[in-house]
């Protein structure tokens, strides 16, 4: 790239980041407003264009013709597994750890319980404090499920300390939701190997706009959703790892028909089929599994390593922006200003935050607010562009002079935030 982001001084110069953007192309394969900025892709990911033809397809000719036979000649019966070995070249996994099924809390408990279940011997389920609050509620729930276990919470900079011989699993979100700050996922994993403890990631923050490579890491475990950056759709399905050499030693704790052996023999003994597909538990949704492939596809189309690269320099830009801005109008930079302990996203704090986001999404520029004064800006790589990070900015300072944000129809919350 030509144009540093340190040089960048008017919009111009954004114009110029995005003509030297090697994925700027990327952005027409997407379903997009342009009269509208777009800056919440950490919560929901735009709608690629392949999808309504694909769904179509399947609605008319497999589901409409083919009915009950494309479980078979359409693949359907293999979806979970097939694309769950496509998510696996996101991640770092080999194709035959990664399976896509329920949703990330439904895996999180089947994980989770997994490992209590197989290591009886140590009695401590340790998060950080400020985790993802479904990770939090998960963990607590499958603690409380047994006799003497204990759910762990210390706040982030205490999480190797708090390592010791009693911990039986750390479950820890890989990039945090509030600032973006990322874990070092290597560093966090030996540390919990050397104290004999496995390590659950969630990865929802992180698979689709950062590299990751988690058999590089050593990870145990991981969990994501899809319907962030992945685009796979509102309440897309989730997918989980589990790293080969731990398959045998865990074992599903829901015992569905479909994790079975041999689903379709109807026995009424359960026995758990070997792999991966022992995690299945009911039939997949193969509607929401194959949005869910069509945008998996276009992300495998691109560099992971370009992809974390554009997100570091979106957020730079922004954190840039925002200092030299907002400080006067209120606004502290809530993100890490280093980029590689820095998601694909830009987090300002305000006193004023939920106004700030309600003001913005009625000017068309949309963000999220997260409690207490967090408005979060997700820089989705694939589709956002280095012209929406000024253009976003300079809407701010028009809330902010305003007085737009201090609507008092703003004073009562959504429910959705």
């Amino acid at each position: 790239m030509t144009t540093v982001i340190s040089d960048v001084v008017d919009r111009h110069g954004c114009e110029l980041l995005d003509a030297d953007d090697p994925l700027a192309s990327l952005r027409e394969r997407f379903v997009l407003d342009e009269s509208v900025i777009y800056m919440d892709g950490n919560s929901l990911g735009a709608l690629p264009r392949a999808t309504p033809p694909r769904l179509l397809h399947l609605i008319s000719e497999e589901w409409g013709r083919g009915l009950i036979r494309s479980w078979t000649d359409a693949g359907w019966m293999e979806a979970s597994e097939r694309v769950g070995g496509k998510i696996a070249r996101l991640i770092g996994a080999e194709p035959d750890e990664v399976l896509v099924a329920d949703t990330t809390s439904v895996n999180l408990f089947k994980l989770v319980t997994a490992v209590l279940r197989a290591r009886p011997d140590r009695r401590v389920l340790l998060t950080e404090r400020d985790n993802f609050p479904t990770d939090l509620y998960v963990s607590a729930g499958v603690a409380s499920s047994f006799a003497d276990h204990e759910f762990r919470t210390v706040a982030r900079e205490s999480l190797e300390a708090a390592i010791d011989d009693e911990v039986a699993l750390l479950t820890l979100t890989h990039v945090d939701y509030r600032t973006g700050e990322v874990h070092d996922m290597a560093a966090l994993t030996e540390a919990a190997h050397r104290a004999g403890a496995l390590v659950l990631w969630d990865l929802s923050h992180s698979a689709g706009a950062l590299p990751l490579d988690v058999n590089a890491c050593s990870a145990d475990l991981a969990v994501g959703c899809g319907y962030k950056y992945l685009n796979g759709g509102p309440g897309a399905p989730a997918y989980l790892f589990v790293a080969r050499r731990l398959q045998e030693a865990l074992r599903n704790p829901i015992q569905g028909w479909l994790g079975h052996e041999s689903p379709f023999a109807l026995e009424n003994e359960f026995r758990p089929a070997a792999g991966m597909r022992g995690w299945l538990v009911s039939s997949p949704s193969i509607l929401a599994i194959t949005a869910l492939e069509v945008a998996v596809d276009l992300a495998l189309e691109v560099d992971m390593q370009r992809v974390g690269e554009k997100a570091r320099r979106l957020s730079e830009l922004f954190i840039r922006l925002a200092d030299s801005r907002l400080a006067s109008h209120g606004f502290s930079v809530a993100s890490p200003s280093d980029g590689a302990r820095r998601g694909a996203q830009a987090s300002l704090r305000h006193a004023s935050g939920y106004g700030v986001v309600r003001a913005l999404i009625d000017r068309g520029v949309i963000p999220d607010f997260r409690d207490p004064d967090v408005c979060r800006f997700g820089l989705a790589p694939l589709y956002t562009r280095y012209v929406d990070v000024w253009d976003t900015i300079d809407h701010i300072v028009a809330v902010m002079e305003s007085g737009a944000y201090q609507d008092p129809g703003y004073a009562v919350r959504a429910f959705v935030t």
